[in-house]
């Protein structure tokens, strides 16, 4: 599973015009899952997401989490994570999950998300959309499960 976070002052989605998802300070959450992912890489990235320390204290480090910050998340779905560009000018997408297996997963991290301490807006799976964001900071993180096991 791959995360690519980041810290927003605001941040909507909108499909075919409509906004589906907005939030106010908190976390863009484009997630990516893989064939090989299972609820165990949910679960250990959710509970990474909530005790992240990206937000700023009243001394502008960063030491507080998204519950201290009053944050919220919006999470959106992004295949195109597990492109791999190493060969020829076109993403493979061989390590991304299936639509079935990935939608699956993907509802598993918002539901477990949601039964969090924290508000969570969603786009849409599987649809085409525009992520509307101000980056603050700029920060960005980037998680992936398949670094669990890298030294």
């Amino acid at each position: 599973m791959r995360l690519v976070l980041q810290r927003v002052s605001e941040a909507r989605v909108t499909v075919d015009g409509n906004t589906v998802g907005s939030i106010r300070t908190g976390l863009v959450i484009l997630a990516g899952m893989a064939r090989s992912d299972t609820e165990s890489e949910v679960n250990y990235l959710s509970d990474k997401v909530l005790g992240l320390r990206v937000f700023p204290d009243s001394s502008g480090k960063m030491n507080r989490n998204i519950v201290d910050a009053g944050g919220s998340l919006l999470i959106v779905s992004q295949f195109t994570l597990y492109g791999d560009c190493r060969k020829g000018r076109r993403p493979s997408f061989d390590q991304a999950a299936a639509p079935e297996q990935a939608q699956a997963l993907y509802n598993y991290f918002v539901d477990k998300l949601r039964s969090g301490p924290v508000p969570v807006e969603t786009g849409v799976f599987q649809a085409m959309m525009e992520v509307h964001l101000v980056n603050q900071g700029p920060v960005t993180i980037l998680m992936d499960t398949a670094d669990w096991n890298r030294k």
